[in-house]
């Protein structure tokens, strides 16, 4: 890779940037952590919070940082790689991200973090630039990872539904409002887990433009901390508009619904995050929560709803990386 000449405040800059990016992700995404959990009744809104907040900083000691060296590597040709690349990215998904919150609308900060990625590379050098084995793996995983999250999260809610059938009603809810607890902060170990990596793969790939490590290099712990400190924190000021949507509008979840949800949803983000592959948290839980609705009766789950979740999604990498494209072009003028 070419080192760039850039000034220590430009890369601050961008540094800063990328955190806030992260910080927005965590904001974004808490809804997917939390959403059943609070929205069941098992947990109050802050308390569930502040479980998501820790669960996602304690990922830092349980993942390898194979979803970072994927974004850092493996998407775009690092020869295109400069800041104004980086800055059209982060700009394309941040406004992406804004827009989406505002509408309580699901997408998948990931997916716009990569149309952003894609966008601003393009505008640069053109298609020649994206590494196409790194992106067939992702968009591979933009189908996967929701019929995964459907797939786990409707065979949890049948297995468990086989396990229980002598129980009453009363004593399935009193157990799965406890087992609930661990389903939500296994599912927050896995956000926090796969998506703060992806701003690390960021910060990862503008230092090693900047010259200021090498690709052999392994990432500096400062970006690591950063990250999931930044992520953590987002999820700490949460994204409410979302819960609501996230937690009633698809299906009405009991506790044990949740439970299989956020158990699903988790096994998802600990397979994806062991090969290493960027997939949205969004996208995950959202197929769960279909899954869980759809074991119980296909007329449970709000088809409308989904169908909407389900537009968002497939606008997301267009239209961030139509932003980004514009970003791109900006930067290359102001930075």
């Amino acid at each position: 890779m070419q080192t760039l000449h850039m000034s220590f405040y430009v890369l601050a800059f961008l540094i800063i940037l990328a955190l806030v990016f992260d910080f927005m992700n965590g904001f974004h995404d808490a809804a997917n952590a939390i959403a059943t959990v609070v929205s069941t009744g098992v947990l109050k809104p802050q308390t569930a919070v502040m479980m998501a907040a820790s669960f996602n900083f304690i990922a830092i000691g349980v993942f390898h940082l194979k979803v970072a060296s994927m974004i850092g590597k493996g998407t775009i040709d690092p020869i295109v790689i400069d800041h104004y690349v980086v800055f059209g990215a982060l700009v394309g998904a941040i406004v992406w991200n804004v827009v989406t919150w505002h509408f309580g609308l699901p997408s998948s900060s990931s997916h716009a973090l990569i149309g952003g990625l894609v966008g601003a590379a393009v505008a640069k050098a053109g298609t020649d630039a994206l590494i196409a084995s790194g992106l067939i793996k992702i968009i591979a995983f933009i189908v996967l990872s929701p019929l995964l999250g459907f797939l786990f999260g409707s065979l949890m809610m049948v297995l468990v539904s086989w396990l229980f059938v002598r129980s009453t009603p009363r004593n399935v809810d009193r157990w799965f409002r406890r087992l609930q607890l661990v389903s939500a902060a296994m599912y927050s170990l896995g956000h926090g887990g796969n998506d703060a990596q992806k701003t690390m793969g960021i910060i990862w790939m503008l230092l090693i433009a900047a010259g200021a490590t090498t690709a052999e290099d392994p990432l500096p712990w400062w970006v690591v901390i950063s990250c999931y400190s930044a992520i953590s924190l987002g999820t700490l000021f949460g994204g409410w508009r979302i819960v609501k949507t996230m937690g009633q509008k698809i299906t009405k979840l009991k506790p044990v619904g949740g439970f299989c949800a956020e158990t699903g949803g988790a096994i998802t983000l600990f397979l994806a995050t062991a090969l290493g592959v960027p997939v949205s948290t969004t996208h995950t839980i959202t197929g769960a929560i279909v899954g869980v609705g759809a074991s119980r009766k296909m007329s449970a789950v709000r088809w409308g709803v989904a169908g909407n979740i389900i537009w968002a999604w497939i606008f997301t990498i267009p239209a961030a990386a139509f932003m980004a494209a514009i970003a791109w072009w900006l930067g290359t003028m102001i930075l």
